[in-house]
């Protein structure tokens, strides 16, 4: 007999893909100028949160697109995206709810990547990289879609590693016994307060720096050379 296929509860997947795409739009909404987008663009990118995370997660686990198996999820993303709209007026100064949302969405999204990979018998390494994989996954699209330079290739504010953490948390705890459930709360917590934490107090991963800098910078004239 075929193994039973993880599901994660629909009601789950809904809230994230809902939070997904009003931080989305909260997002999108705060262009002003040439980057500013029309009420299409700004739904695009809330669906584009929304379902990101999930699609990336199925795909890379070679299984059935979730997104695309019931009508909710496009529904539900679109409503969401609306709203972020709706909200994004009274909400403009309050950065701090698109931070909060934002936590919530990656360490949700990973912990649910990592739960299926793991459900799914995948190794605990391999399980979360595909949860790492899900939590930034919307974030990536978002940027591309918009032409931004992807955030997380950048000096920023621990978003993978934040989601990194949840999802390690995660795989460790059932490793040692704890339910899948109880060990994906625990991931959500984590990855949230990190990266909260780290908005905050304007944590990130140190800057690279190039090596001899002065000769590249020489070179290129791309920096200027004060000559003793």
């Amino acid at each position: 007999m075929d193994a039973p296929v993880f599901m994660i509860p629909l009601w789950a997947d809904l809230t994230a893909v809902g939070l997904g795409g009003i931080q989305g739009a909260l997002f999108a909404s705060g262009f002003r100028g040439q980057r500013r987008l029309d009420l299409l663009g700004v739904a695009i990118i809330g669906i584009v949160m929304g379902m990101g995370g999930g699609i990336i997660r199925d795909m890379l686990l070679d299984q059935p697109l979730s997104t695309l198996q019931s009508n909710w999820y496009l529904v539900t993303a679109t409503a969401a995206a609306l709203l972020g709209m709706l909200l994004a007026a009274p909400l403009r100064r309050l950065n701090g709810i698109i931070v909060g949302l934002d936590a919530i969405v990656i360490g949700m999204f990973g912990a649910f990547g990592t739960s299926k990979a793991l459900a799914l018998g995948l190794p605990l390494i391999p399980a979360v990289f595909v949860g790492v994989c899900s939590a930034v996954g919307g974030g990536i699209l978002r940027d591309v879609f918009m032409g931004l330079p992807v955030a997380i290739m950048h000096v920023g504010s621990l978003y993978a590693v934040a989601a990194a953490a949840g999802c390690l948390v995660l795989a460790v705890s059932n490793a040692f016994g704890v339910p899948l459930v109880g060990a994906a709360i625990a991931g959500i917590i984590v990855t949230a307060v990190i990266r909260v934490l780290a908005v905050v107090f304007d944590l990130s991963l140190p800057e690279q720096r190039m090596l001899y800098r002065r000769k590249v910078a020489a070179e290129t004239g791309a920096l200027p050379i004060v000559k003793p």
